[in-house]
């Protein structure tokens, strides 16, 4: 069973070693493994900013490395959400920016804070106007498979499970209307069968992270999600945005990296926090791939460099070392 042989020894490469990885197609290439995708959040500014330079980057780096889609963490709209899927966001924040032809693949998106300030229903139902927009439920999983590597994605819905958002019924009125104990339970039961390579869960809020915004946000997240995740030694990675960094926290007694994106437009300064491996304050993207004995993570800067990766190996491969 994979979650009794899985033990994750973490490395961690810096920018030193990693700088000669730029715009380059053959260094992109060596990124590839036999399952890859993108993970992109925080992302709707009508293009402006770094956004734009971002997403055709993006476009790029798939002409170089089979992607097998784009998990999208949430954010995808900023401010005020989404109205209708008629809304014209849709084409200015998402459709008209991610238009490089390699970006028509499978997006798998959760909600954001900011989704749930508009219409989320809409954000569900747009997964019947666009063919790329995968988003069956407000939360879901979602295995990716090549070569005999399968990748999970426990996909969360994390704005309803915290009480920021749940009490503010004016600002995020479908917050409160989720179950809460419902979406747990169900996270906890699909972490219990589940058997692949690697299981990943993504959400939108930090569980742990360096930021400015309210700690209770972090408490509800440790207290609610961490508490579970933990229970579960197939879980591999936590990753999700928000922040607008970059950032790799591991804590002791757990075996879990927690990992935040940058934002794919705006980025905003970081520093180093109780169990900080790596942070910058970069926008970007991130390229997640895996083979049977490896899972890298690799944080991309709006200039195309590699400039840190978290390379977790299975207790096997790491005995070969």
């Amino acid at each position: 069973m994979i979650s009794l042989k899985k033990l994750f020894w973490t490395c961690c490469l810096s920018l030193s070693v990693l700088v000669a990885f730029a715009q380059d197609a053959s260094a992109w290439k060596s990124l590839e493994k036999p399952v890859s995708f993108l993970l992109a959040n925080d992302l709707g500014r009508n293009g402006y900013y770094d956004q734009k330079p971002i997403a055709e980057l993006m476009g790029q780096m798939a002409e170089n490395v089979d992607i097998e889609a784009v998990v999208a963490a949430g954010d995808v709209h900023h401010f005020e959400g989404v109205r209708s899927v008629n809304d014209p966001l849709w084409m200015t924040n998402y459709e008209l920016i991610y238009s490089h032809p390699e970006l028509m693949i499978p997006w798998y998106p959760v909600m954001g804070n900011h989704e749930y300030r508009g219409n989320t229903q809409a954000v569900l139902d747009y997964a019947l106007v666009s063919a790329r927009w995968e988003m069956p439920a407000r939360y879901y999983t979602k295995v990716l498979e090549n070569d005999d590597v399968t990748v999970r994605l426990v996909m969360i819905d994390t704005a309803p499970l915290l009480d920021k958002y749940r009490k503010d019924v004016e600002k995020y009125p479908d917050a409160c209307k989720q179950d809460m104990d419902k979406q747990l339970a169900w996270m906890d039961s699909v972490l219990t069968v589940s058997k692949e390579d690697w299981v990943l869960v993504v959400g939108h809020h930090p569980i742990f992270a360096d930021t400015d915004k309210s700690d209770a946000e972090r408490l509800d997240m440790e207290k609610r999600v961490d508490t579970i995740l933990r229970k579960h030694k197939n879980v591999s990675m936590y990753l999700c945005g928000h922040i607008h960094n970059f950032q790799h926290i591991r804590k002791p007694g757990s075996s879990i990296d927690y990992v935040v994106n940058s934002s794919g437009s705006l980025s905003r300064k970081v520093k180093a926090v109780d169990g900080t491996q790596f942070c910058s304050s970069e926008s970007g993207f991130s390229l997640v791939s895996a083979d049977k004995k490896e899972l890298c993570l690799h944080m991309i800067n709006k200039d195309g460099k590699v400039i840190y990766t978290c390379l977790l190996y299975t207790s096997d491969a790491a005995d070969e070392l």
